[in-house]
């Protein structure tokens, strides 16, 4: 007799008592009686990484996100085995685990408690897949925030809100929809003016709950997979960040005109458009360095193919326009059309390097070009094979950057919009489902195409873009928000957008400007084209559905602001390369939330507008119609109104007027600004001087200035210049003094020094303890002078 018997769900199960302790040098494990064990790594002094397996087993140790180049190494490791506790102790943190139910307790070494485990570590049985749902929950502290979690579109404090991480076509979002298109599992955590973060490494769909279930309580659970997460203690946010980004990677050094203006649309075509809209660029003098092919220049929508009737000869057109100084980038998609006589489809075919169904058969989803098998960039020899395709495109065609899109991988005429759960992934030798391997498909698609870009432009940098990521695809490409609407709350999306992303390791990002769906008013794209110049990635791109978005598109008052502000940019890209180059070399993230700023000002903790850009600028737009200004919060420091001039004291909410040919911007006291001339695209000038904007401070700040080839890897061998300012204002005089290092010798002889703020009338100057003839460095009585590049010391005289 057989009895059907339903199984019951045994519900959440937790961790019992510990039973075993070992150590093997960084690693401390911890066993308890029913399975589960805690391995617990001490990567640095301030960044640990915990990983729970249950039923006596670890899973394989594997993870895309991590960087091969991650710092590793502390200074102090002491374990104290004490009743009822087991302490670990580095130079920076103490770490308490319960030996009743494992329990979690960090503290710094004063005992204030930075993160403590609620339920901690638990789980459930997934019934329906197998493996474990795994569980943290977290205590929430007395007026607890939470920042980062990636290109998420809702305010930048997320104390309170719930989100999940499965990457997503998400078209036309909205204000806190949830999920995008990217998963980035790092949140940033500040109470007691102490900030750590936690980076919950782990593929599968995973979700946060900051304080929105239960009030008291921050969880964060995953479908499948293991409990793995990293903690890293500040107690500064930017310890916190710069710590993440460590681990998980940051970009090469881009090409210079990957950071100038670029224009796109779906579609430009034929090959007259192109050039039309080219030249009018040059035409209007309107700034820009890059023309964009939506997937429109292809035969069929066919990858790596070209429509040979609206472009006949693509090589010609792509070497006119870099003639007239514009890069063009083509754009890839993950979809390949089943066609038999598609070589591309084809060479996938006899390879077996289409991703396989459960059962056996190829995967097959709807996109542009109609059913579409779809590679397996989880395996190497599959990304190999994807790279070496761009070949004829990079090499031959001379196409100079990717735009990888739809690599979520977005499925047409599916509710669930992206691949079946049950394909199959090689995941570079740990066979999984689409479950695990969704979040990081996009990621290695474009790792694939950053190696084939990187291999057929040597010696010249790649450029990649990418809609799709998860933690470490900063390492390989710039990305963008996707796709927006043309809306005013899309303006503020796109502004805190891009304060998380780059709070959350991926400073190379930008947004539609404009917005994508839908048509902006004159006046909507011209204040989106004055934040949009203020982010990393600056690119005007639309569906072209519903009209014409280049700058011109709006009038002649729009046409104007656009130049206006695009050749600001353009001014500004030296100390745009120097943010840049900071994040690179520091993790430095190169927009800056007021509360990455300022974390003891309470004020800072819940403002979304204000930011700054790099270390120096402050910026907040204007995020209503018809706005003659906006208020605005000043923090701490005394600020220089870049319009005005007028000194602001930080500390205080304030009116800042703006008509629709301004925003709100405004210069640190003591910062030292570098300038380029201002230039139609990247190149176009020999750079004969470099402008630094002195803005003066009683007391000391040092800037930094950073330059190279602009292009070509010889930085790496010391081919770079690194100049450091530091300034030290008195009452009646001002002290500059450099500090120089790399052996790149710039094309400009001179600085010119504008100085501002100048409490004094200059009388003297002496150089290198030198005085000198204020004729010989075109002193007209005002406040500009001109000096040799190579001075070590500077001293201005006044009364």
């Amino acid at each position: 007799m057989i009895t059907n018997t339903e199984i019951e769900k045994r519900g959440n199960l937790y961790p019992n008592h510990i039973v075993d302790f070992r150590q093997d040098n960084d690693k401390l494990y911890f066993t308890t009686q029913n399975g589960v064990i805690l391995e617990l790594t001490v990567l640095r002094d301030s960044a640990i990484r915990f990983r729970y397996a249950t039923e006596h087993a670890f899973e394989p140790d594997f993870s895309y996100a991590i960087s091969e180049d991650a710092s590793k190494g502390y200074n102090e490791l002491e374990v104290l085995d004490e009743i009822p506790e087991f302490v670990i102790i580095t130079s920076k943190i103490k770490i308490h685990i319960n030996k009743t139910n494992l329990k979690v307790e960090i503290t710094d070494l004063n005992d204030l408690v930075i993160n403590e485990d609620e339920f901690g570590f638990h789980w459930e049985e997934n019934y329906d897949y197998g493996g474990n749902i795994v569980k943290m929950t977290k205590v929430t502290q007395s007026a607890e925030s939470f920042y980062g979690m990636g290109d998420k579109a809702s305010h930048t404090n997320l104390k309170g809100k719930r989100i999940n991480n499965w990457v997503t076509d998400s078209y036309a979002y909205g204000k806190d929809q949830e999920p995008l298109y990217k998963s980035i599992p790092f949140y940033v955590g500040l109470h007691s003016d102490a900030a750590y973060g936690i980076f919950f490494d782990n593929s599968f769909s995973t979700y946060f709950d900051f304080a929105h279930e239960r009030r008291n309580v921050t969880s964060f659970w995953a479908d499948g997979g293991e409990m793995n997460y990293y903690f890293f203690y500040g107690p500064k946010i930017s310890q916190v960040v710069e710590a993440y980004t460590d681990l998980t990677g940051v970009p090469e050094l881009p090409p210079l005109w990957a950071l100038g203006f670029h224009q796109s649309k779906w579609s430009y075509y034929p090959e007259k458009k192109v050039k039309k809209i080219a030249s009018t660029f040059r035409e209007l003098k309107i700034p820009c360095d890059a023309i964009y092919l939506d997937i429109d220049y292809m035969e069929g929508f066919r990858c790596f193919t070209w429509n040979n009737r609206r472009f006949p000869n693509p090589k010609k057109m792509v070497d006119d326009l870099y003639e007239d100084g514009f890069k063009t980038v083509t754009m890839i998609d993950p979809g390949i059309k089943i066609d038999r006589d598609y070589w591309v489809y084809k060479q996938a075919m006899d390879n077996g390097y289409f991703c396989r169904r459960a059962d056996g058969p190829h995967f097959k989803g709807k996109v542009w070009p109609g059913e579409c098998k779809f590679p397996d960039f989880t395996n190497p020899e599959v990304r190999e094979w994807w790279a070496g395709l761009y070949k004829e495109m990079i090499a031959e065609v001379g196409v100079h950057g990717v735009w990888n899109d739809m690599n979520e991988p977005a499925i047409m005429e599916v509710p669930t919009k992206t691949a079946n759960l049950d394909v199959r992934h090689d995941y570079d030798g740990h066979p999984c489902s689409h479950r695990k391997a969704h979040n990081i498909y996009g990621m290695q698609m474009v790792r694939a195409t950053f190696e084939g870009i990187k291999k057929y432009t040597f010696p010249k940098r790649p450029f990649v873009l990418t809609r799709a990521g998860y933690s470490g695809t900063q390492r390989y490409c710039a990305t963008w928000t996707g796709d927006n609407v043309a809306t005013w709350e899309h303006l503020w999306i796109a502004n805190v957008q891009m304060q998380r992303m780059c709070m959350s390791g991926y400073s190379f990002v930008g947004s539609d400007i404009g917005g994508f769906a839908e048509q902006p008013n004159g006046e909507l794209f011209a204040r989106w084209i004055q934040l949009g110049v203020f982010h990393p990635f600056c690119r005007v791109h639309s569906s072209g559905d519903h009209g014409e978005q280049e700058p011109w598109s709006f009038g002649d008052e729009v046409t104007d602001i656009t130049r206006k502000f695009i050749e600001l940019r353009y001014q500004l890209l030296p100390y745009l390369y120097t943010m840049f180059y900071k994040y690179v070399k520091e993790g430095v993230p190169m927009l800056q939330s007021l509360v990455y700023y300022d974390q003891e000002d309470t004020q800072t903790h819940f403002r979304t507008d204000e930011f700054l850009f790099g270390e120096q600028i402050l910026v907040c737009p204007v995020q209503e119609a018809n706005a003659k200004g906006r208020r605005m919060y000043i923090p701490k420091g005394k600020w220089y109104n870049y319009w005005t001039e007028e000194v602001v004291d930080g500390g205080i909410e304030k009116w800042v007027s703006a008509d629709i040919d301004k925003i709100p911007l405004f210069i640190k006291a003591g910062a030292i600004i570098p300038k380029y001339p201002i230039q139609q695209y990247v190149g176009e000038k020999e750079i004969r001087e470099l402008k630094l904007d002195v803005y003066y401070k009683e007391g000391v700040e040092t800037s930094t200035v950073y330059e190279d080839q602009q292009e070509g890897y010889d930085y790496k061998k010391g081919r770079f210049s690194l100049r450091k300012f530091r300034q030290r204002g008195k009452e009646n005089e001002l002290i500059m003094q450099q500090f120089k290092d790399g052996s790149y010798i710039t094309t400009y002889e001179t600085f010119k020094l504008q100085f501002h703020g100048l409490p004094f009338k200059i009388e003297n100057i002496e150089v290198d303890n030198e005085m000198v003839d204020l004729k010989s460095i075109n002193f007209d009585g005002g406040n500009s002078i001109e000096v040799s590049k190579d001075f070590t010391e500077l001293h201005i005289f006044g009364q």
